[in-house]
Formats: structure tokens, C-alpha cells, sequence
């Protein structure tokens, strides 16, 4: 059977209609005609775009339905045949993704001229080339654009997008929107003029049927803690425009991972619009927010912090997210202070992001890691405990099937490499005196290139199933490590520190649950859940009070339900 002629697409285009480089559309035409029939290709499309610019591929309404005719697929097409990249354009962004969306349809760019096709090694480095002269052109644009923001912002204007909530945008500027800005003049009022906080301040309005007005760019109607201090903060409000509050970062040791980080040197000048509230009482919430700011330093990040062993790891009974270690201050009845009380408390106990739980209990820390340590001894002493462990320690993972996967990679790679051997000495062996010596070449180089891409695949398939044996074994040794930390753990907890007992318990436990009410026998603990399963039968076990307390110890789930 005759394997069917490659077919091609043309495209021409000049700056004038007349010529460009000494060549017009006929001689590009006349040159490329020339190139596809030595090849042997067969041309079945022509586009042509006469007295069009090269700086965008916008306007070039030949070019646009020769994309379109690509990504249909209509004709089968392998190749766009041009007679030099400038003609393809100018743009080095526009050529970098034009030549990818081709890419995608399985279509490539030869420029006869240039003598570059990106379906060769050669060509894939000259897309890296344009890469990286697209990231150039793409970074001069953000520098001038950033200027040009600067400038705007230096004479009071808005820099664009969403107007602030409070007022409207019209015609590029700010006005105040009466029915949204009464919530912006509750909010600084109450924030200064009262001891409330940002947490209280989103309680209150909630109470008192304060919501936001429901817009585009955001749909939940309470106005949360997060979202109040970003109001407090933001100079919009008395007047002022602010550049360069917050600049994106490049999260360090990451490729693609950005950061918004607050800047304290920014551009700060009168704006062209009203302000809600005065300067006076937007420098005073800012006096009270930088006070705030270091009194939870000086509370929650001294070196005396108490630490909570079980934060975050045991959850609210009746909304399921994480509790959180906190402190409240006991009065005697003359109003001298008795002492600290350290209790686990929801974290929606207040209004958060929006959202509000309604259990209200603050859970004794000292009474709930007790109950949680002592399950924890009662297990490990157990007598079937040490030797179920053991036996778990020495059990060997099976990888024989991962290991299967990675021979047959190891047995591909090395029959793509002998075939690629071979093709390279059928190439070097070719007589450039015989008539087919061009055909004979083309197509053992085209072999050659699959055989690259093959061995590529089977590198990368190879590296994720050794990537993945080494996971397993990892996750093997992990698992023995918090075994053997289980067998020793009553006389390791009694001699570690907060800190070191916090680490045990994030390394123990997945969860730990609690009731809605305090029980008869005075706790609090419902179950335990290991992040390993534990034992496979069903234990007795009881807390050190009159009560005994049923345990389930659940080789599937891991769990201790007490």
C-alpha cells in the first residue's frame, strides 16, 4: 500500500503590499512551492496576508482562519511551510503560543528560509529560545505597566478593578455608595470608640443585621474578622491612595509559588475621591490594630507560650473543625486574678471567615490530655499490645509488583536504546550517491526522533515507579518508628517536655473526638483515631475513675472509641 504525501499549509504575509527582504508574495510562494515538492509534500492550503503587520497576530485574518483550519483538522495538515520566522511574526509571545496551540493539533513550523522545523531537536531549542525572549518582553511590559500604575497613582486615580467596598467606580473613578459605606462608618466607630475587636466587631454586626451587599466579586454576606481588618487597614477610606501595600513574592525553594507579602515603605497620597471616614479616625484604628498586633506577639510568640498538645488535632462535636488551645483568666470575687484556666475552644466559637458554630463550651486542657495520655498507657500496657507491635515492625512491605513495573521499564529502555544504536549506524552507513539517499534519510531520522521520545517516556514511567518504591519503604519506616514510639510510650511521655509531647501527639493521632456533654463519669473523651491502624479485636479499657469506659480498637479505621 502507498503511504500518502505529507500534507502542507503555506503562509505569506508582507508589511507593504509590494515586497519585503528583496522577496514579494510570489517569490516567497515561488521558494516555498519549490521546498514541498523536493520534499515531497503536498500543499492544501494557501493563506496569505498582504500589507499586515507582524508586532500581533490580531488583525491577520488569513492567519486566524489558517489557526482555525488547524484545530479543526480539516485537511490533515503536518506542517505550516513560511518563508522566515518574521513572517510567521514578529512577536516572540504570540509566536511562542501560536507554535504551541499548533503543537497541540499535531502541527509544526518550518521556516524554509531559516532552515528551522520545530519538530526537531533543533527547533525545540529554538522554542526555548523564544521562551526565554518571551519572558523578557513579558517582563518589560509588567515593568512599564507597573510604572504607568505608579504615575496613576501619584495623582490620586484609581488603579483598576474592583471598587472598594463603599463605593462605586464611574468612569475610572471612585464615589461613595451610600448603602454599602453606613457598614464601613459601623465598623471604624465601633472598632475605636469601644474595646471591641476585630472578632467581637464581626458578632456584632451580624447581630445586628449588618450584611454585606452581595456583589460580583464576593458572595458571602457576613462580614468576617479577616475582612474587617482589611477595611481597618486600608487608607481608601479616609481619602488616600495607596501603592505597593502588598507586593507578590516568590515563595523560596519553589519554581511557581507566589506570596502576597505586606510592604511597611508605600506609595501613600491624597486621592481624588471622598473619603467615608476621616483621617483622624483611620489613624486611630491603625494605632489600636498595631497594638493589638503586639499584644498577640507578646501572648502568643514568647518563649514562655504555653503549648496545647492537642490543638487542632481534637475537633468541635458539632461543626467537626479543629479546637484550639486557649486561655482565660479565673477572678476571685474581689476581682484579684485566681489563675490561668488553658481550655480547648471551637474555632468558630466566634465568627470566622464568615462562619459561626454555636458550641460554646471551653473544654478543660489539662482534664482532656490526661484522658487522652491515659488511653493511650492503658493500651500500650495491654500484654497483647507489645507483641502485636512487634509483629507489625517486622512484617515486610510488598513491593514485588512496583518492582515487576520498574524491570519492565529497566527491559524497554535498554531494546529502545539498542534499536536507537542500530538506526544511528543505518544513518551513518546511508550512500549520499544514491538517488533515494534524501527519502532513505528522512525517514530513519524520523524513526530516530520517535525512538528519542520513546526512551523519554519510558525515563520519566521509570522514575515514578522507583519514586514510588521509595515512597512505600519510606512510609514503611514511618510506620515502624510510631510503632515502636507506642510500645515505649508511657515511659516516654513521662519524662519529655510540652513541646516534645505536642510533636508525639501530631505523630500519634489523626483525631481525637469528645461528646457535647460532659459525661456522668466527669470526661469529656469520646475516641481516638491513630494515623496507623492499631489492633484487629475489639479491648476493655478504663480511665482511672469509678466509671469504666468501653474501648474499640479497629484495624481498619485505627480508631480507639472510648
Amino acid at each position: 500500500m502507498k503511504k500518502g504525501k505529507i500534507k502542507v499549509y503555506i503562509y505569506t504575509r508582507v508589511s507593504t503590499a509590494i515586497q519585503i527582504d528583496g522577496y514579494s508574495l510570489d517569490a516567497q510562494k515561488s521558494r516555498m512551492k519549490a521546498y514541498a515538492e523536493f520534499n515531497d509534500y503536498e500543499i492544501v492550503g494557501e493563506y496569505e496576508d498582504a500589507g499586515k503587520s507582524g508586532k500581533s497576530i490580531e488583525g491577520r485574518v488569513e492567519f486566524n482562519r489558517m489557526m482555525e483550519d488547524i484545530k479543526s483538522g480539516k485537511d490533515g495538515v503536518s506542517y505550516v511551510l513560511v518563508f522566515k520566522l518574521s513572517r510567521f511574526g514578529r512577536n516572540a509571545a504570540d509566536v511562542l503560543s501560536t507554535l504551541q496551540v499548533m503543537q497541540d493539533f499535531g502541527v509544526n513550523l518550518i521556516c524554509v528560509e531559516d532552515g528551522i522545523d520545530s519538530s526537531k531537536d533543533a527547533g525545540k531549542l529554538m522554542i526555548s529560545v523564544l521562551s526565554a525572549v518571551a519572558e523578557i518582553e513579558r517582563e518589560n511590559i509588567r515593568v512599564q505597566t507597573m510604572e504607568g500604575r505608579i504615575q496613576k497613582a501619584r495623582e490620586g486615580k484609581w488603579n483598576g478593578g474592583f471598587a472598594p467596598y463603599g463605593y462605586k467606580l464611574e468612569k475610572g473613578q471612585l464615589f461613595i455608595n451610600e448603602e454599602e459605606a453606613a457598614a464601613i462608618r459601623v465598623i471604624f466607630d465601633q472598632y475605636v470608640h469601644t474595646d471591641t475587636g476585630a472578632n467581637g466587631l464581626a458578632k456584632y454586626l451580624a447581630t445586628h443585621g449588618i450584611r454585606k451587599i452581595q456583589r460580583q466579586n464576593g458572595k458571602n454576606p457576613l462580614f468576617d474578622a479577616a475582612l474587617i481588618r482589611r477595611i481597618l487597614k486600608n487608607p481608601v477610606y479616609c481619602g488616600k491612595i495607596a501603592y505597593g501595600r502588598r507586593r507578590t513574592e516568590k515563595v523560596h525553594g519553589t519554581r511557581n509559588d507566589y506570596r502576597l507579602v505586606e510592604q511597611d515603605d508605600y506609595l501613600l497620597v491624597d486621592g481624588l475621591h471622598e473619603g467615608i471616614v476621616s483621617e483622624e479616625l483611620w489613624h486611630e484604628a491603625q494605632v489600636k490594630l498595631l497594638a493589638q498586633a503586639e499584644k498577640y506577639e507578646h501572648v502568643n510568640r514568647g518563649k514562655d507560650t504555653k503549648i496545647h498538645l492537642l490543638s487542632g488535632i481534637v475537633k468541635c462535636p458539632v461543626c467537626g473543625v479543629g479546637m484550639y488551645g486557649n486561655k482565660s483568666i479565673k477572678h476571685k470575687a474581689d476581682g484579684t486574678k485566681y489563675k490561668d484556666f488553658f481550655y480547648y475552644g471551637c474555632k468558630h466559637r466566634t465568627m470566622t471567615r464568615g462562619h459561626k458554630c454555636d458550641f460554646k463550651k471551653q473544654i478543660n486542657e489539662e482534664l482532656l490530655d490526661s484522658a487522652v495520655a491515659e488511653v493511650i498507657v492503658k493500651l500500650v500496657s495491654n500484654p497483647k499490645f507489645a507483641a502485636m507491635m512487634q509483629e507489625k515492625i517486622s512484617m515486610k512491605v510488598d513491593t514485588s509488583a512496583i518492582e515487576q513495573e520498574i524491570a519492565a521499564h529497566e527491559k524497554q529502555l535498554r531494546q529502545s536504546y539498542s534499536v536507537k544504536a542500530r538506526l544511528m549506524e543505518e544513518i551513518d552507513s546511508l550512500d549520499p550517491n544514491d538517488k533515494h539517499y534524501i527519502k532513505r534519510k528522512a525517514d530513519l531520522d524520523d524513526r530516530l526522533y520517535k525512538m528519542y521520545d520513546k526512551i523519554e517516556d519510558t525515563e520519566n514511567q521509570l522514575i515514578a515507579a522507583r519514586a514510588k518504591k521509595m515512597a512505600i519503604e519510606a512510609e514503611k519506616l514511618t510506620g515502624d518508628n510510631i510503632y515502636k514510639v507506642l510500645i515505649y510510650f508511657d515511659k516516654l511521655y513521662s519524662i519529655m517536655d510540652d513541646q516534645e509531647k505536642r510533636q508525639l501527639m501530631e505523630s500519634l493521632l489523626s483525631e481525637v473526638q469528645i461528646y457535647e456533654e460532659r459525661q456522668p463519669n466527669g470526661q469529656w473523651l469520646k475516641s481516638i483515631k491513630f494515623k496507623l491502624p492499631i489492633i484487629a479485636e475489639d479491648m476493655s479499657l478504663s480511665l482511672d475513675n469509678d466509671t469504666h469506659i468501653e474501648c474499640v480498637i479497629a484495624l481498619s479505621k485505627g480508631e480507639i472509641d472510648s
